[in-house]
């Protein structure tokens, strides 16, 4: 494990209002040569930095942390290792959107097209003009179908694992509003469906588990199709309608004929902001493309004062 710097520097956003925040210098140097090896890096050596940076009393549960590294492949803007608050994650698409536009606030890009080196592979990204920022996600795929669990509280419960980015179980509990009012009862729901997952071995295809959880239902938006709350592994909820999430729902949707390729689907999120999303298909791969907005909310510096018991962050 590396000793904790003195200083961090980080820029804060909000992607559709799920914070990101952006580490930009102070991190110790990275010596692994590919994204997959700084990731598993981030969470061995640096365990006592990510929590410091992302964790209360400097963080929140909501917050989704980014690494910029070196990139490792030609043609790539950066290298980006994300982490939530129980430690790094294969890819983030309201993180992508996030660093984008701090990519442009530090001067680094502008308006156009660039790619991102990822642990789950290397992301296209376009900023436009009026800064939106479209993604170009790694392909996504439904594993399977019906797949039911036994949720204590709930009964039954049926629905799709998908992959976009990170591993999703899709469902829908009609009983269970999709609303910021009901958010206690759609967390407990979806964290009991997260222990019923692990008690059955529910899986993704390579053994992956299966930690994210999206509870979907109709649109109050007009110029919505769905809404949905997601879970994310650490339990918190998050605020944006979740670019992986979205991914991975489009993918369960074309597999079940719902979705044409190319076809638009408008994502809303339990706090009423929106993704809009569609597939491409490449090389027989379901490429998803999403777009939406950041906002920089902040530039600082993080402090470790030696003498602090809580410079490794309040797990």
């Amino acid at each position: 494990m590396s000793s904790l710097p003195g200083r961090i520097e980080v820029v804060d956003s909000h992607t559709e209002g799920e914070p990101t925040r952006v580490v930009i210098a102070g991190w110790p140097e990275m010596m692994a040569s590919t994204m997959e090896g700084r990731r598993d890096e981030l969470a061995r050596r640096d365990d006592a930095l990510w929590r410091g940076v992302i964790l209360e009393p400097r963080g929140h549960d909501a917050m989704v942390g980014a690494l910029l590294t070196p990139p490792v492949s030609q043609g790539s803007a950066a290298g980006v290792v994300f982490f939530d608050n129980v430690g790094p994650l294969g890819m983030c698409g309201h993180g992508t959107i996030g660093v984008v536009r701090t990519l442009e606030h530090l001067g680094r890009i502008g308006a156009g097209a660039l790619r991102l080196d990822t642990p789950v592979g290397t992301v296209g990204a376009e900023l436009a003009a009026d800064g939106t920022v479209t993604i170009e996600n790694v392909p996504a795929r439904c594993h399977a179908r019906d797949v039911s669990v036994e949720v204590p509280g709930l009964g039954r419960v049926t629905g799709d694992v998908a992959y976009g980015g990170n591993w999703f179980y899709l469902a829908r509990l009609p009983g269970e509003a999709i609303e910021p009012s009901n958010r206690d009862a759609l967390h407990a729901a979806s964290r009991g469906i997260q222990g019923a997952l692990r008690r059955a071995g529910v899986t993704g295809a390579a053994g992956e588990p299966v930690d994210h959880v999206v509870l979907m239902g109709p649109p109050r938006r007009t110029d919505a199709d769905g809404k949905n709350y997601v879970l994310c592994p650490g339990g918190a909820y998050d605020r944006s309608p979740c670019g992986t999430g979205t991914s991975a729902t489009m993918a369960a949707l074309h597999a079940r004929g719902a979705l044409a390729i190319g076809q638009r689907w408008r994502q809303e999120s339990i706090t009423g902001s929106l993704f809009t999303g569609w597939l491409e298909e490449r090389g027989g791969d379901l490429i998803p493309r999403i777009q939406g907005r950041a906002y920089v909310t902040g530039r600082s510096t993080l402090h470790f004062d030696p003498l602090d018991p809580f410079r490794h962050g309040l797990s």
